[in-house]
């Protein structure tokens, strides 16, 4: 059976790039911010660079937060967070002002690191991840395999329980987490080549 991918647009970057590669897979994917559209979606998927607060006052100017609310936490459409759209997922961030989605008990925080000149904030490049916990979205993905990063602020999970990667950059930091049909991931899939294909396609092939 086909399945219907919605690709949250709530004006941030890095949309196209996500549906460019989930086209690759052959897959029926939308971008959009129409209530209808998400609602009646099998998987929503939540990409975004850039500013935390300015992420989730976009969301609340296109109405979409109760809209997601429901799809995400009564109706448990699997949803699966991108860098930004990860770290909109939890209680409140380091960036800005605003509060989160709070679907996650976790803050977004900077980087603190003491090594300025071997570790530069933003993290960026390809760096491993260390798998916490067996999960279907990491499904033939090897422990220690690479991830391409871009990013400042990373995840401090409240319940350790949640974390699904664990990365190390200086110091260990949890890059991604899985809560029922909750994923969120800080390292880019769409940019990390074959072993990001694998972790899309697992997510779109999850029950």
């Amino acid at each position: 059976m086909d399945q219907k991918i919605v690709i949250i647009d709530y004006k941030m970057g890095n949309l196209n790039s996500v549906k460019k590669k989930l086209d690759r897979l052959g897959v029926d994917t939308i971008i959009s911010s129409k209530k209808e559209e998400i609602l009646s979606a099998d998987k929503l998927i939540l990409p975004g660079v850039g500013h935390f607060g300015k992420a989730m006052s976009n969301l609340r100017e296109l109405n979409l937060i109760e809209t997601l609310n429901e799809a995400v936490l009564k109706n448990k459409i699997p949803t699966l967070g991108i860098c930004l759209g990860m770290q909109i997922m939890t209680n409140r961030s380091d960036e800005g002002d605003l509060e989160g989605l709070g679907w996650i008990d976790a803050e977004v925080v900077k980087f603190n690191v003491n090594d300025t000149l071997k570790f530069k904030v933003p993290h960026t490049g390809w760096n491993q991840i260390v798998n916490a916990k067996e999960s279907k979205l990491m499904n033939n993905i090897p422990d220690k395999s690479e991830f391409y990063f871009v990013h400042s602020f990373h995840l401090k999970l409240n319940d350790s329980s949640l974390g699904l990667n664990d990365t190390e950059y200086e110091y260990l930091f949890s890059s991604a987490f899985e809560k029922e049909n909750i994923f969120g991931v800080q390292y880019h899939p769409e940019k990390s080549h074959d072993v990001g294909e694998l972790l899309l396609k697992n997510f779109i092939e999850l029950d």
